[in-house]
């Protein structure tokens, strides 16, 4: 099946039927603005409207009362909502109903299942004209002797879309007779709407004829009529979509959307072989069905006395006949499961001896059943179970047969005072009876689309409701009040079949519920579920799991693929408590990715089956599946039976929270009675500032004088500084890490704390926001509450815990060893047992076994130290570390002079002496061969803890030491990468961040002057810019510089520098040479201070190399690399998951045409530097684009070289391009140099991103790149 094709066309399918009856509509007088009246030239039967053009458009007769039913219609719905919302719920209906009747069509003619069995929509010839179209009168349809002359005429007039459009509608409502619940009678509104053609190749009728295969319509090709369920789960997809990306809740309008989601085949086929199939064959042993069944698994092997219990219940299967099976899928969306259930019952059937055509017709009468909450997925469903009839029974459809598949309707709109004119004849007891319960019912379904199957319906008398609502009498007076009484009986009768089939019982519950939490959805359901439904009421899909218990007779089973956070969650305890009321026969475990439409590791599920009994001792078997990473290898393994275990259910009482651990072996599981680790250590959340985006900031956005590291809680109050390490989770990451984040907790937090009770009015302290304030600034361990792979971090004193970073605090002397445990292999075995989703919190961790005695304490706490050593050294070697001192590969110079050092430790690393093209490659060399041994060491490190934490927990039949590669969190060396970070280093050193000449951070914020001596010339300048020791000659045309720090007061004595930083924090990045002082002459400059000037070009080389960007020089790729990509990788370095970009250079960029780029350091802005960089720099390159175009004019005039000239024409007009780009950006920067703009760091790049870029007058001009992706959203 080309699903790709499906999906596509789905999709495109449902615009353009929207689009098609918009129009319509609007031909008509119907927009989503409003309805408009006729015209006043309207009369009798004739109706006119403007559509803007020389005629307006008339329509006449049964149209004009169609067009009054529309309106009805929308009328109606506006009642709900707006009208605009009703519009369009109502032309998509419209949409739908004819994209359903379409795709019906399309599988009955190619399966030819029609009656007239000639092709509606295609030609067997496979010409462009329908079959239909070219032979109507051979399909038997009813015709007058009117409507058989106009087709005659069109067809001759070649007016074969009309023709086409008759005789669709035609055998539309001949369907009806066959098909009645999808084919309803279109002499309706749709019909108005219906916009058909088979001539125009964008039309919908060609490209589902084109753009799917036939094959995969055709059940004896290979195709299935789960192609219905596809089609339908693909046109959802832009609603769906826009259902979770608005804000706000879930409307009972967009639920079918959102909670559709077409199960696996094999998933569906796992379901009900092994409860249907189960069912029949433990009470008919010898009927030989489940040899055919891929996905049936055997019971696990029982103890005698549980198999003797078992027999028992056995004798009650043995004793049913095929028609006493009763199976109901409560969300059934477009009949997937039905479908294949049908299949099953088909099989059992003919192994008790009946025809196929007999079975058929029973299975239809007495043992399908289903429900939904949405009219279109009912059609679908309705109309596949019908057409898996036909196959086996070719007469089944003659409209005499049907299936009880139901839409749920809601009573809302039944007219109550009726019921008084029924139950004629009927004794008043009867009478009454029936009204009471009738009444019941009718309360129960009042909003019924929103609730759907969940709706506990009572067990009334169904067929005295039934005799009740034939009784009618209206004594022959039609009245006022007696009008609509037929359509009345019509509502309650099907609402009576709906009841009656939401209350009934069933041997087999078979379904895939929707997912979706409940505090998304509408405050009815909210509360709904709250009272009726308490110990599931957070998800859906688990408030269907009670409600199929409840559908369930005792001893039936019952089948579901759901989330699999039941099964661990603390929120689902008292749910499982009640699951294990009931046997879990057997479970396919599935984790992430086992719908191959949803990737990402939120939907991870489980399929399972339970007998709705309990038996002492009884085992269950489960597949463990969660490790492929695909459907397909998700079956696989399944089929393959790997992963298979069994399980007693009872035993999870064992573990804390009763999570269904089924893998643990009792080994496992008996070490759950020693103490936890929440009885030694405090394991707890932090500070929740309740505002992340005005309180917490990535530590390299602020002035780093303002941040307090390393202090006490003491220290920090009286430090008077205003930011503070933030613990909040982050990647996995072990022993030492993610240290990106800081926290406004000024004044011991006197803002946050004056927040919250301003926020929360009803808090007496802000102690239930600002957690646990007693283990601020503590040394503790911390880790992610919500992440794929638990892991934990040492961290010094100074630091304060957040919410989802959360902290573990212990005795100093045990921390190392908690530490060790916690990044073991025998935690994340038991943490996967009390929690396997993707939740951390400390609720479940403190739960960990926990074994110590002095003697393994001794041996783990110098490995755990060495660890904690080991990703330090690591995390520091880079610049987002707080920690940082200098490059690596920067670091790794200095030790060059001492040849004999860096061949002994090229030996040590490689064992040879290998060849380098230049001091840097040496530098990376060894770089690499340093990485390389720390990842190693840890690695060995991590595994000895393994084996030592093994053996304190005697689970060596159950674990091993080995640590994958991957699963090491301290960087090996990349050459690209680490080049890439060099050049960063590079522009911090440019900028003065950084220094060759003193190690750590230098300057980032305060007075730039203080850290760096500002010199003219050749003379010293104090703080008024004024010589220390008096002018020279021409001191006024010098230039500024800083060739040293200001490190004493003496500027005689103070450091020299080796590179200075630039004067003025504006960087150009031209490409081109055009200045001196751009960013690769730097650069050059900068390698020739680290590694020397003789093999400046060597190393030019291996940069070049090591980037790969495009270029015929290394001085052109390198400049390349910084007009292109640079950025971009100073956004992704200095960025955090979930906070975003937050880079600390700038770059003022023109556009698409590179006219103007320049750097410019966050630290170092001043309210001058847009004037400077406008002045100085932008319009400096404006005057060389004018002398360029001169030059190249010049060229093109005097050169006889035809190849030269066309060189220079193109050249010209590029630099021509980049003029006119300049002189564009220097009018939005002129604004912004005028206002002057002041920034404060505190504010974060987010806003200041955004302030910087709006001018006095309060507009918007856009300079800096990416502005979309890094600025605060505007407020509005």
């Amino acid at each position: 099946m080309n699903k790709t094709a499906i999906k596509n066309f789905a999709i495109w399918a449902r615009n353009k039927l929207i689009a098609d009856v918009s129009y319509d509509a609007r031909l008509i007088g119907i927009t989503e603005d409003g309805i408009a009246k006729p015209l006043p030239q309207s009369f009798g039967g004739t109706q006119f409207f403007d559509i803007g053009t020389a005629e307006p458009y008339s329509i006449s007769g049964e149209a004009v009362r169609q067009r009054d039913k529309l309106i009805e219609v929308i009328q109606q719905k506006e009642k709900d909502t707006d009208y605009k919302t009703a519009y369009q719920y109502v032309i998509e209906e419209v949409a739908y109903t004819w994209f359903n009747r379409l795709i019906a069509i399309r599988f009955m003619e190619v399966n030819d299942y029609l009656p007239s069995h000639i092709r509606v929509l295609s030609s067997e010839s496979g010409k462009l004209e329908p079959d239909l179209v070219t032979t109507p009168f051979d399909a038997e349809l009813p015709f007058t002797a009117e409507e058989e002359a106009q087709i005659f005429q069109l067809k001759q007039d070649n007016k074969l879309d009309e023709v086409f459009r008759i005789l669709f509608l035609k055998q539309c409502n001949a369907l009806n007779e066959i098909l009645p619940a999808l084919f309803e009678k279109t002499k309706n509104y749709t019909e108005l709407l219906l916009s058909l053609s088979v001539i125009d190749q964008d039309g919908v009728v060609y490209h589902l004829i084109h753009d799917i295969p036939e094959d995969d319509f055709n059940i004896e090709r290979g195709g299935q009529v789960e192609i219905i369920g596809w089609l339908y789960q693909y046109y959802n997809t832009e609603p769906k979509a826009a259902a979770f990306a608005k804000n706000g809740k879930i409307t009972k309008e967009e639920i079918p959307a959102v909670t559709q989601l077409f199960t696996p085949d094999w998933i569906v086929r796992y379901m009900v072989e092994n409860s249907l199939g189960r069912l029949w064959v433990e009470g008919h042993p010898d009927c030989g069905l489940k040899e055919n069944w891929k996905y049936y698994l055997e019971e696990a092997p029982q103890e005698s006395e549980v198999q003797a219990k078992l027999a028992e219940i056995r004798k009650e299967y043995a004793a049913l006949n095929p028609e006493d099976i009763k199976l109901i899928d409560p969300c059934m969306g477009s009949g997937h499961i039905l479908v294949y259930a049908f299949d099953v019952l088909m099989q059992i059937y003919e192994s008790a001896g009946y025809s196929q055509r007999d079975a058929a017709k029973s299975i239809l009468e007495h043992n399908i059943y289903g429900l939904d909450i949405d009219d279109r997925a009912y059609q679908l469903a309705y109309f596949a179970v019908m057409m898996k009839a036909r196959q086996y029974n070719r007469r089944i459809l003659n409209g005499e047969n049907t299936c009880h598949v139901y839409a749920i309707q809601e009573s809302n709109g039944i007219n109550r005072a009726h019921l008084k004119y029924f139950g004629a004849g009927m004794d008043d007891i009867e009478k009454n009876a029936a009204k009471m319960q009738l009444e019941g019912l009718l309360d129960t379904m009042t909003d019924a689309k929103e609730y759907g199957s969940i709706l506990n319906v009572e067990s009334y008398n169904w067929d005295l409701l039934r005799r009740f609502v034939a009784a009618e009498d209206t004594d022959g007076q039609i009245s006022m009040d007696s009008v609509g009484v037929e359509d009345t009986a019509e509502q309650l009768n099907q609402l009576i079949d709906i009841g009656e089939t939401m209350a009934r019982k069933y041997l087999v519950t078979c379904t895939n519920p929707p997912y979706a939490g409940t505090s998304n959805l509408s405050a009815n359901v909210n509360n709904f579920v709250k009272k009726n439904y308490p110990d599931s009421k957070a998800d859906l899909f688990a408030v269907f799991i009670e409600r199929c218990r409840a559908m369930t007779a005792d001893n039936g089973y019952q089948a579901m693929i759901t989330q699999h956070s039941w099964m661990f969650l603390s929120s689902f305890e008292k749910l499982r408590e009640k699951m294990m009321l009931t046997e879990t026969v057997n479970m396919a475990h599935l984790g992430a990715r086992a719908f191959e439409e949803i990737g990402g590791e939120v939907v991870q599920t489980t399929a399972f089956v339970r007998c709705a009994n309990h038996v002492d001792g009884y085992k269950g078997s489960y597949c463990r599946l969660i490790e492929p990473t695909t459907q397909q290898g998700k079956e696989d393994m399944f089929l393959a039976g790997e992963n298979r275990y069994t399980a007693n259910q009872d035993d999870f009482g064992k573990i804390p929270g009763m999570a269904v651990a089924y893998w643990a072996s009792h080994n496992i599981l008996s070490k759950f009675q020693e103490k936890q680790i929440g009885d030694v250590a405090l394991l707890c959340q932090g500070l929740t500032t309740t505002n992340n985006e005005k309180y917490v900031r990535q530590w390299t956005e602020l002035n780093v004088e303002k941040i307090g590291f390393l202090m006490t809680e003491e220290l920090a109050l009286k430090s008077r500084k205003k930011w503070f390490p933030f613990n909040k989770g982050g990647t996995f990451c072990k022993w030492y890490g993610n240290n990106d984040l800081v926290v406004n907790y000024e004044n011991d937090g006197y803002e946050i704390k004056a927040d919250v009770l301003r926020k929360y009015t009803y808090l007496k302290t802000p102690d239930f926001v600002v957690k646990n304030s007693k283990t601020y600034f503590k040394e503790g361990l911390t880790w992610s509450a919500l992440s794929t792979e638990f892991s934990i971090r040492w961290f010094p004193q100074g630091a304060i815990c957040a919410d989802k970073g959360q902290g573990l605090f212990a005795k100093e002397d045990m921390l190392a060893y908690d530490c060790g445990l916690l990044n073991s292999c025998v935690a994340r075995m038991y943490l996967k047992l009390i929690s396997a989703t993707l939740d951390f919190n400390c609720g479940y961790v403190r739960k960990l076994p926990y074994i110590c005695t002095e003697k393994a304490k001794e041996k783990v706490t110098p490995i755990v130290d060495e660890c904690i050593h080991l990703a330090k050294e690591d995390w520091d070697s880079f610049e987002t570390s707080w920690d940082f001192t200098t490059h690596p590969l920067v670091e790794m110079s200095e030790g060059l002079w001492d040849a004999t050092a860096t061949a002994a430790a090229m030996h040590y690393y490689y064992g040879y002496l290998p060849e380098a093209s230049c001091p840097l490659e040496v530098c990376y060399l060894l770089w690499q061969g340093q990485c390389k041994e720390r990842f190693n060491q840890l690695k060995a490190n991590e595994e000895e803890l393994n084996r030592i934490f093994i053996d304190i927990y005697g689970l060596q039949d159950e674990l091993t030491p080995e640590v994958e590669d991957k699963d090491v969190t301290v960087r090996k060396a990349d050459l690209q990468r680490d080049i890439k970070s060099l050049l960063s280093y590079a522009v911090g050193c440019m900028f003065g961040r950084y220094s060759l000449d003193k190690p750590g951070l230098i300057f980032a914020g305060g007075n730039f002057d203080s850290v760096y001596w500002k010199y003219k010339g050749q003379a010293a300048l104090d703080e008024n810019d004024s010589p220390i020791e008096g002018g020279y000659a021409g001191i006024s045309l010098a230039e500024y510089h800083y060739p040293k720090f200001h490190d004493t007061d003496d500027w005689e004595t103070a450091t020299w520098l080796s590179y200075e930083p630039d004067v003025d924090n504006v960087i150009p990045i031209t490409d081109e040479e055009y200045l001196d002082d751009d960013i690769v002459s730097r650069l050059c400059a900068w390698l020739k201070a680290v590694y020397g000037a003789d093999t400046l070009e060597e190393n030019l080389d291996y940069i070049a190399k090591a980037l790969g960007n495009k270029g015929s020089t290394s001085r052109e790729i390198i400049r390349n690399y910084f007009l292109n990509d640079f950025f971009k990788d100073h956004c992704q370095t200095y960025s955090v998951t979930g906070s975003g970009k937050r880079p600390i250079y700038w770059l003022f960029d023109s556009g698409k045409q590179n006219g103007f780029k320049a750097l410019v350091y966050l630290h170092r802005y001043t309210p001058d530097t847009i004037g400077n960089l406008r002045i100085d720099y932008l319009h400096k390159m404006q005057r060389v684009y004018e002398s360029e175009i001169n030059r190249m004019q010049d060229m093109m005039d005097h050169s006889g070289n035809a190849r030269e000239v066309a060189a220079a024409s193109k050249r010209k007009d590029k630099l021509a391009k980049q003029l006119k780009e300049c002189r564009e950006y220097d009018e939005k920067v002129s604004h912004l140099a005028l206002s002057r703009i002041e920034l404060d760091l505190d504010d974060g790049v987010k806003v200041n991103y955004r302030k910087l870029q709006t001018a006095q007058d309060g507009k918007f001009y856009e300079v800096l790149a990416d502005s979309k992706n890094i600025m605060v959203k505007e407020k509005k």
